[in-house]
């Protein structure tokens, strides 16, 4: 029987039934007109972990969310509330946050291959460009030229280090991503005498670390980073992002990240900072780890089967919604994420059992030969860790199934 991941705090049972939002599942899926898969996010879940942040980092650290992880309508209404700024990674992100009615003054954009016209949607915005590229921002000032607008530009740093121990490496080495280091003071004073308005660095990493003190080394290597650069510029620096990389844990053996020890290395940093950074805004930029843990997949078994004597629980659901779960998405060896028979929440693990999904491919694997209770046709299985990197990160549309509904509770 192989282990599945840990899951996360702030869930209980309700009768028996997984519930979430003060409401058991049987519940939100009779609101959704008895439909499944479903896709559900606490709010509550949310909230408490913005608190949380805000509790253990430094004041003067503003907190923006990636706006990747979850794109969705009524996650950004309630995120409007809870953080300071939003991080889009595309044109598309961009109508996302401008249909939800957000402020755009407060979202900057980065990604690499910035298309002109996502360039001039920005620039017209208001939105601050974190450009990957010398080319990129010299399109960004014709642009702004152009529209008479001065463009709002920063410059993602390609740092010369990476976050030891993340899921994804964002910097250190050749990369598709930012500007390497070396290059940055000289396209800095460009864009300056450019009479663009200039707004500072983006540096990220890496994401998905659980390792405290990497994470705080990291931060600490961005700071003196973006001294130095700011020095060698001989340009003020308004404003700086020191990236993300805070992970959740979804697997067997994986442990909670020590926020306090992230949140206290980064307030004694802050307390040390050399001149040239005195002025800067730092903010943090988040997005897994705000939202990840607060979502759940919900899907239905429709078919118990048993063959050469292993259980499969055939769902209505699968990778074309959950494609991380499935192994899918960056994953080398495909590990349990937490998972649960929601109708039977509280019920002792009873077989070795397989949740697969409804797709013609063996890949649509959701668990593989966990421990579960006895579950039957018309019983609901929970996948957790589904609030980021979910929905808008699987293949819907693979063979023909669709989309999942969402809900935010």
């Amino acid at each position: 029987m192989k282990a599945l991941g840990p899951i996360p705090s702030g869930y209980e049972a309700i009768g028996g039934v997984l519930g979430v939002g003060g409401k058991p599942v049987t519940h939100w899926v009779a609101q959704a007109g008895g439909e499944t898969p479903l896709f559900l996010y606490s709010a509550d879940l949310v909230r408490s972990r913005v608190a949380e942040l805000r509790a253990a980092l430094p004041e003067q650290v503003a907190l923006h969310y990636a706006v990747k992880a979850n794109p969705f309508g009524p996650l950004l209404s309630l995120m409007a509330g809870l953080v300071d700024g939003f991080d889009i990674a595309s044109g598309g992100e961009l109508e996302r946050i401008r249909a939800a009615g957000l402020p755009l003054g407060k979202v900057s954009f980065a990604g690499p291959g910035k298309r002109d016209a996502e360039l001039e949607a920005a620039i017209r915005a208001g939105v601050t460009l974190n450009l990957e590229s010398a080319g990129e921002a010299r399109r960004a000032i014709a642009i702004g030229d152009r529209l008479g607008t001065r463009p709002r530009l920063a410059i993602r740093v390609n740092p010369d280090f990476d976050l030891k121990g993340s899921g994804m490496k964002m910097g250190g080495g050749a990369k598709p991503f930012g500007v390497d280091a070396e290059l940055v003071p000289a396209l800095t004073r460009e864009i300056v005498q450019s009479g663009a308005e200039w707004r500072g660095f983006h540096i990220f990493a890496g994401s998905q670390a659980l390792d405290a003190e990497a994470i705080a080394e990291a931060q600490g290597q961005t700071l003196v980073l973006a001294a130095r650069l700011a020095s060698e510029s001989a340009v003020a620096l308004p404003h700086c992002n020191l990236g993300g990389g805070l992970g959740i844990p979804y697997f067997p053996g994986d442990a909670p990240l020590d926020l306090s020890l992230v949140g206290g290395r980064l307030g004694e940093q802050m307390q040390s900072l050399p001149d040239i950074l005195r002025e800067t805004e730092f903010c943090i930029e988040l997005g897994r780890y705000l939202v990840g843990e607060a979502g759940v997949y919900i899907a239905r078994i429709v078919d118990r089967k048993i063959s050469h004597g292993e259980v499969f629980l055939v769902t209505d659901g699968g990778l074309h919604h959950q494609l991380a779960a499935s192994g899918n998405f960056g994953t080398v060896v495909r590990r349990n994420y937490p998972s649960a028979i929601a109708t039977r929440f509280v019920a002792p693990v009873e077989e070795e059992a397989s949740i697969v999904g409804c797709l013609c491919t063996p890949l649509d694997k959701l668990a593989d030969k966990g421990g579960f209770p006895i579950a039957q046709e018309g019983d609901l299985i929970a996948v957790f860790c589904a609030g980021a990197y979910g929905a808008s990160a699987s293949p819907a549309q693979f063979l023909g199934q669709g989309p999942a509904r969402e809900m935010l509770v």
